[in-house]
């Protein structure tokens, strides 16, 4: 038998060959001895590796499956998750003892959760499109990987959210029934998005320890002044003068357009438009809340100029909102169903944008609920590839929710007092200025409170060649109100200033914390060739997390050309905007 022994050594080879190049093939089907040591490979890296380890356990034939087809089967069992919690939560909804403000928390909490459900349908789709297009290009899977994962850290933002409205729920009975079950949806899809970093084309990270200080990864690269996604017919509508605009619908107070409320237009444009849909709003005040819901995609909205076409409301936390259903515009989150208005004023509809590839240039939107109602938001975002240029944001406290998904603001004011820039989105600022108001007494201003939950999210606020500075009202008094660059609303928060002008008002501290030393170690806060009276560095908090950036490459995968793949999307859309530093 020796000699049949000394036969099989070139077979050997041969097929060790054979499987090399199998592999070379389908780079997504590497080879796993067994289940369990596939499930092992899968699930190295989660957060919650036992969860991850059950989940994979009954796949048949799991090592043999491509990673793709993995991970849609997570996520549609995460479905199944999604779908008894929203019955968990509709049954909860009838209980007698529920006050008016428990019920507007869970009607959040019923959107957002099918938001989730949607975003993880979207999910699936693009990883069946992944697993059959093994040929694809590595931009293609770049594309495809950063997708998945922008839509995957979308879908646990909205899980935080609906806790976070449940917090003002009186008594806390509706949150502990509701946490366990929201935590469970939350842990299921961060596994799955700790296993999309590892699909083909994803941008490469660092491991877990050192994760808060990756680079954001879902915004993209610029041309022409915009992110690639602003496609060039939109960069030519976002830069024209609005008399060379040829409108769709026509918004005018004084009865000369088609429309006299911006509700209405948008309540008569095209469901699911795939061309631009633009609606003019003449000068004027217009007091309404706005909702642009899932159906209504790409649609602009054009005004006469900041200050010139306002669109105004005041809900508010303190008169029974919660901080999602306050908005005087939104946008519902991607893929999001309409919220119910059944529980609300109909005169009191929040403005909230939720369809995706919005764009809005020269207006104001306000909330003017005034700083004794605190959290009150003048704009929510939560569609994707949202872009907005030469327009105001008014407000004291949580003024600009930048809910979830890519977003771009350019030469873009807004003011506020506390947290007035929050949210987890993949959002970058160009050229805007920020101005921090007049507080109540023995109130501080913060900047920005991003929230980040988990390590894997490619998410978190690029403030770039923009001006942080007092308005008018804080101005004469500014030495008197205590002024920081932000706080870490969320466990792995993620802010940065690049090239920016920080003006004296900014504390020699520079960060706040949030509650003792929660997250300092594992946010990510960074500060790079500032200038102005604010920008020094010396005193700066001494965080594990903090750190004043000093290489130029590390600095750069925080532009639009590196984070919300703007060379893809603001191509079209006529803004302007700078790809790199």
């Amino acid at each position: 038998m020796p000699p049949l022994a000394r036969k099989s050594k070139p077979l050997l080879v041969l097929l060790i060959v054979a499987f090399i190049n199998i592999a070379a093939a389908d780079e997504t089907v590497p080879f796993y001895p067994s289940a369990e040591a596939a499930a092992a490979a899968h699930c190295g890296g989660t957060l919650y590796t036992d969860l991850c380890l059950s989940t994979l356990a009954d796949i048949p034939d799991l090592h043999k499956k491509p990673l793709p087809e993995v991970i849609a089967t997570t996520v549609n069992r995460t479905e199944t998750i999604v779908a008894a919690t929203q019955a968990n939560c509709s049954s909860y909804m009838h209980r007698k003892s529920l006050t008016s403000t428990d019920r507007v928390a869970i009607a959040d909490c019923m959107e957002l959760l099918s938001t989730t459900m949607d975003e993880l349908d979207a999910t699936i789709s693009d990883l069946h499109s992944s697993s059959a297009g093994s040929s694809a290009s590595q931009a293609a899977k770049h594309l495809t990987a950063d997708h998945v994962m922008t839509v995957l850290s979308a879908a646990m933002t909205n899980q935080d959210t609906c806790l976070d409205g449940l917090a003002y729920e009186n008594g806390g009975q509706a949150r502990r029934y509701m946490e366990p079950k929201l935590h469970h949806v939350s842990r299921m899809v961060s596994n799955s998005l700790a296993m999309a970093k590892k699909l083909p084309g994803a941008t490469s990270s660092s491991s877990l320890t050192t994760q808060p200080r990756q680079p954001f990864t879902g915004y993209g690269q610029m041309v022409n002044g915009f992110p690639r996604w602003v496609r060039p017919g939109d960069r030519r509508l976002l830069q024209a003068p609005a008399s060379g605009v040829t409108a769709d619908a026509v918004v005018a107070k004084d009865g000369s357009g088609q429309f006299t409320t911006v509700s209405a237009a948008v309540a008569a444009a095209p469901a699911g438009s795939k061309k631009r849909y633009v609606i003019y709003i003449k000068a004027g005040a217009y007091m309404e809340n706005v909702e642009v819901d899932k159906k209504h995609t790409n649609l602009m909205f054009i005004g006469d100029g900041i200050g010139k076409t306002v669109i105004k409301a005041s809900r508010n936390v303190v008169d029974g909102s919660t901080t999602f259903r306050s908005a005087t515009v939104g946008h519902t989150v991607q893929h999001v169903c309409a919220p119910t208005v059944t529980a609300l004023d109909q005169n009191e509809q929040r403005t909230a944008v939720v369809g995706n590839n919005f764009l809005a240039r020269d207006l104001t939107i306000e909330n003017g609920a005034g700083p004794s109602k605190h959290q009150a938001v003048a704009l929510r975002v939560g569609a994707d590839l949202s872009a907005f240029y030469r327009c105001s944001f008014v407000g004291y406290q949580d003024t600009l929710y930048v809910h979830s998904l890519r977003q771009f603001f350019r030469d873009c004011d807004i003011y506020g007092t506390i947290d007035f820039i929050f949210g987890n989105a993949a959002v970058v600022f160009q050229n805007c200025n920020l101005y921090a108001r007049k507080p109540l007494d023995n109130q501080s201003n913060i900047f920005t409170a991003q929230g980040r939950e988990d390590p894997n999210q490619n998410t978190g606020i690029s403030i770039q060649k923009c001006k942080v500075a007092a308005a008018s009202d804080l101005a004469a008094g500014a030495g008197k109100t205590k002024t920081y660059l932000g706080r870490p609303w969320k466990q792995y928060s993620r802010t940065v200033y690049l090239q920016s002008e920080l003006d004296s008002l900014i504390d020699p501290a520079g960060w706040l914390e949030w509650s003792g030393n929660f997250a300092l170690d594992t946010l990510y806060y960074g500060e790079y060739m500032n200038t102005g009276a604010g920008a020094g560095t010396s005193a700066r908090v001494k965080w594990k997390g903090y750190r004043v950036i000093t290489s130029a490459a590390e600095a750069s995968t925080f532009t639009v050309g590196n984070f919300i793949d703007g060379d893809v999307w603001l191509a079209g859309t006529s803004i302007p905007f700078t790809t790199g530093l």
